[in-house]
């Protein structure tokens, strides 16, 4: 048996390491450096392993997972677990507060608790005494599933609630969901492991929350949003669903901070609008909103239907997942030969735009979903991502379907298709003799990043190639308007204009023309590096393959593409005209640490800036001596995280990384570029 002192200083390391985890999980605010937490959470265990028999049930350790169960067990839910009606429009929203004023006989505007509504599973937690007794899944809302042992292994979830006014029992119901980033990095280990990738954020967490072995729940990454109490010892003490949601906070269960109480049904439209606004930069899916009348006594007096509450509705969003015909499958070529295939499909409505067309990535996307002419299948599309198809549903296949294969030669040229042993992308080995690959290299060449040629949109490239007035990016310095006048859509006004927008972009920075050439892997941040580094155009031609390694951000992957771009004597030659016609950059400053403050620091920018785009805010910086990286690594001094902040904001965090925002970035801007 351990000592009093020694068991007292267990419970002291338990309470510490606890409040660490709520620091993180629930505030997302971190007091402690990982090495650190490591280094008590291993002297926890062990303690634990010594003393087996005083293990608190509220230990970090108990998070772990425990020996799998045969089946679950079922649970009678002590108060029914009600849908929710839906509405779809603002009309399906008024009729909803109509009814609630006629019942209510009110005049004045009714108050409402706002919630965005996650994509996760539903689950009901049992407390008694602050420490967590039992969790159960929804089910058919009088009877779920005993999943407590799962529920216990995520990570956000009190095994023991804070403070010391705790109610006798509280049943508190939330939503247990997978956030996007952790869905994509699990994603990204299934397929580097050749294991099958879940299809979206909620089968992960339904899939994950249904584990026998609670072990593997453990390692999922899965996350408790509050959104509710079913039960409470002295329920009579709170007076509306707000000042609840605001105690149960407090006592260290997560709730949602974008909640909101709004009086009126015009209050309830201006929110749906504003989290709409927000819902592609949140790092969870939410596929509507909740509206619940706040106060309790309307709620009692309100009453409930069969199966669901007079005084609540879910405001649904538009689908962002949607089953229609896969009708065909075409092959685009890309600027580097990259091979994609995308779905043709007939037109659905998903994500609130109409989709014909979805990208199935690469060859093992396609043998992975197995497809056949005329499946079902499920299209996915959140926000501005590319839609893409999840899934295909076997069961509606018809019989004798044949499946798709990917071709072995390419769809323009008819040269050979390869692929790297070590990449899932296979290209064409036509190169510039591939009028794909030359399009995509005028349009890149172009586009806003490089030279930026007003008015070459990507239909106009088209036209130039098909037609034979151009075959490269340096015929376009030789292009007269008269040449121009023939093609679509193309008056004498219009095509002077354009000629004086190519004559314009003539002058440019020589970051942007590397950036401008298309080299494989060499995005805008490394090619102002190459240019940083080398300082004219003819020292990276020049350049060994040690030197460019030698380069910030560039790896021997970066290294070998410009090295083998260079040495292709048609690319030369490219470059060579290019000179020849003209493009031209003033020769790089030398670096001056009084105009030039951040020189030697790396800054990463993410999430939504409003007073300036991030394109700006990385010039801007650049201009100061900074390099913008597009990830957080040891090596970054500072990240500027606007609205909708992700990953990088929570790798930032956990880095111990400097932090700002838009407002203290625009004040440092103002600072340094006054001096």
């Amino acid at each position: 048996m351990s000592s009093g002192s020694e068991n007292s200083a267990y419970r002291q390391l338990v309470a510490e390491l606890n409040e660490h985890g709520y620091r993180y999980y629930v505030l997302d605010q971190p007091s402690l450096p990982d090495a650190e937490y490591d280094r008590l959470f291993a002297q926890l265990l062990d303690y634990e392993r010594a003393h087996p028999a005083e293990v608190a049930s509220d230990s970090p350790s108990q998070r772990v997972g425990a020996a799998p169960l045969q089946s679950f067990d079922q649970v009678e839910h002590r108060t029914p677990m009600l849908s929710l009606d839906n509405a779809f429009s603002d009309e399906d929203l008024q009729a909803f507060v109509g009814r609630i004023e006629e019942r209510l006989k009110s005049q004045a505007p009714l108050r409402f608790a706002c919630e965005p509504k996650l994509d996760g599973v539903a689950v009901s937690i049992l407390y008694q005494r602050g420490e967590l007794l039992r969790a159960a899944t929804r089910g058919d809302g009088s009877r779920g599933e005993d999943i407590t042992q799962n529920v216990k292994t995520i990570k956000n979830v009190p095994l023991r609630l804070r403070g010391s006014d705790l109610p006798e029992l509280l049943e508190v119901r939330g939503e247990i969901y997978m956030a996007r980033s952790g869905f994509e990095a699990f994603n990204r280990r299934a397929r580097a492991a050749a294991e099958k990738p879940f299809v979206n954020p909620r089968n992960a967490a339904a899939g994950s929350l249904r584990q026998l072995d609670s072990r593997i729940t453990a390692a999922r990454p899965l996350l408790l949003c509050c959104y509710s109490v079913g039960e409470i010892s002295d329920a009579q003490r709170y007076s509306s669903h707000s000042e609840l949601l605001a105690v149960i906070a407090g006592w260290g269960l997560p709730i949602n901070p974008l909640s909101q109480t709004v009086d009126g049904v015009q209050a309830c439209n201006d929110y749906y609008q504003q989290l709409a606004a927000q819902r592609d930069r949140l790092d969870y899916d939410i596929d509507g909103i909740v509206y619940k009348v706040d106060s309790f006594e309307q709620q009692r007096r309100l009453g409930t239907v069969a199966r669901a509450p007079r005084w609540a509705i879910a405001r649904k969003f538009p689908a962002q997942e949607q089953l229609t015909e896969l009708l065909d499958v075409e092959y685009q070529v890309g600027r580097t030969g990259a091979v994609t295939p995308v779905a043709r499909l007939q037109p659905v409505f998903v994500g609130g735009v109409t989709v014909s067309n979805a990208t199935l990535h690469n060859r093992d996307e396609m043998a992975r979903l197995d497809l056949r002419r005329g499946d079902t299948v499920i299209v996915r599309r959140a926000g501005d991502v590319i839609p893409q198809v999840v899934a295909v549903v076997a069961e509606k296949r018809r019989d004798g379907a044949e499946p798709f294969l990917f071709p072995e030669r390419c769809p323009v040229c008819q040269s050979v298709i390869e692929r790297d042993s070590e990449q899932a992308v296979s290209r064409c080995s036509g190169g510039l003799f591939c009028a794909a690959q030359v399009k995509q290299a005028i349009k890149h060449f172009a586009s806003r990043k490089a030279l930026d040629i007003d008015g070459l949109g990507d239909k106009l490239v088209e036209q130039l190639v098909d037609n034979g007035v151009i075959f490269s990016v340096a015929d376009l310095f030789e292009l007269s308007p008269a040449q121009l006048l023939g093609l679509e859509r193309m008056g004498p006004k219009s095509a002077d204009n354009l000629v004086a927008a190519i004559a314009a972009s003539r002058t440019t920075t020589l970051a942007k023309f590397i950036y401008a050439l298309g080299i494989r892997e060499v995005g805008e941040a490394t090619a102002a590096a190459l240019a940083s580094a080398f300082g004219s155009l003819q020292s990276l031609i020049d350049a060994p393959l040690e030197a460019l390694l030698e380069v910030d951000d560039v790896g021997p992957v970066v290294a070998a593409r410009v090295r083998e771009f260079f040495a292709n004597p048609d690319n030369l030659a490219i470059v060579g005209a290019l000179c020849q016609a003209g493009v031209n950059w003033p020769a790089p400053a030398v670096a001056d640490p009084t105009t030039q403050p951040l020189l030697g620091q790396t800054w990463v920018v993410t999430g939504t800036l409003a007073q300036m785009g991030r394109s700006e805010a990385k010039e801007r910086l650049q201009a100061l001596g900074a390099k913008v990286a597009g990830s957080v690594s040891a090596k970054t001094s500072c990240l500027v995280a606007g609205p909708g902040a992700g990953s990088k904001l929570s790798k930032a965090q956990q880095a111990g990384v400097a932090i700002i925002d838009e407002a203290q970035l625009l004040a440092k801007l103002s600072q340094w570029e006054r001096r």
